[in-house]
């Protein structure tokens, strides 16, 4: 977890990490004490980590500020007292998530590197969605229509059931905006259903490239509860409002690599790294796999506690991931190509 890498973190974000949370305001010059190494936090991606920080810290308390104001107008002072006390411990509990997210994304610059996020990408670089075959596909996500894989896992609510199926539409995305770039991206509908009850019904969109990197170029998701439609959170699209696209699965995955494979600052900003390939297998009910799996581990500063394990089979696709916090895994208990 990112947590666990502390030991190793660079000391320039230990010392930009201690300044931020010392210091009342950031002022000019304030991170240029830090030395040559970063150019200080001039360097576009802390930067971006600091700004992302200071919104959170404003976003904390106008909702604080907005909940005292309901304190106020209660006319038992008693529970007055009790609203207040209330608003005051979300607040400190929703400052730290603010710290946890930036010391997160200052870890990501760590990996990434200081410099920003612009993957140089034009759609001459990618495969007509059309020609994508078994022979040609991404091993570890083959994007070949028709492909269908179910996953089960269990959770507090219940049997967890994801369906997940490479259709045969075509999604066109212009990226960078008005930049008359147009890539044309399969579209992969997931489903997500608990004890039988649809939860998620999303469109992805991705695109592979000649080496076999399948890019991730944004999403449509449709969150429900009772069976009603609540709300699209989670939805992005390469393009708008600075959304860039990201590696969902590299077509040669080499242990050690860190990638980004979405980019929304604070909407969508899943990370991934490459933990190893070939060294491990994984046994689930679709079948035992030992042969050049791939292991990756994933994460997101938005969500400093969540870590996952992902685990890929060659020709299969994702076959298992695991919480390594908690052991809840979700396994893959069918795949089937129309």
């Amino acid at each position: 977890m990112i947590a666990s890498k502390a030991k190793d973190r660079n000391p320039v974000l230990v010392a930009l990490l201690v300044v931020v949370f010392t210091a009342t305001a950031l002022v000019p010059g304030t991170v240029a004490a830090f030395g040559k190494t970063y150019k200080q936090a001039k360097a576009p991606c802390l930067a971006t980590a600091v700004a992302a920080y200071k919104s959170c810290q404003f976003e904390v308390n106008e909702e604080y500020w907005m909940a005292v104001g309901k304190c106020k107008n209660l006319s038992d002072p008693e529970a007055a007292a009790e609203c207040l006390a209330a608003a005051r411990e979300e607040k400190t509990e929703a400052r730290q998530t603010c710290r946890e997210q930036l010391e997160a994304r200052l870890q990501v610059c760590d990996d990434l590197g200081p410099g920003s996020y612009e993957p140089a990408v034009t759609p001459d670089d990618f495969l007509d969605p059309e020609m994508i075959t078994p022979a040609n596909a991404n091993p570890y996500f083959p994007l070949v229509a028709g492909t269908k894989w179910v996953y089960e896992g269990e959770t507090e609510d219940g049997l967890e059931v994801i369906t997940v199926t490479v259709t045969d539409e075509i999604k066109e995305i212009e990226y960078p905006e008005e930049s008359g770039q147009v890539f044309a991206c399969v579209v992969v509908q997931d489903v997500v259903e608990i004890e039988g009850e649809l939860i998620e019904d999303t469109f992805d969109w991705f695109a592979q490239d000649q080496a076999g990197n399948v890019w991730y170029f944004g999403e449509i998701s449709k969150n429900y509860e009772d069976g009603e439609l609540v709300d699209v959170e989670g939805s992005w699209k390469a393009g708008v409002e600075g959304a860039i696209p990201g590696i969902s699965v590299p077509g040669d995955p080499q242990v050690g690599t860190f990638y980004r494979q979405e980019y929304l600052l604070g909407e969508a900003e899943d990370m991934a790294t490459v933990i190893s390939r070939g060294e491990e297998s994984a046994a689930v009910p679709y079948g035992e796999f030992t042969e050049d799996v791939l292991k990756t581990g994933e994460y997101t500063p938005i969500e400093p506690d969540a870590y996952e394990y992902k685990y890929y089979a060659p020709g299969v696709g994702m076959v298992l991931e695991v919480d390594p916090e908690s052991g809840d895994r979700v396994e893959l208990v069918e795949k089937t190509v129309e």
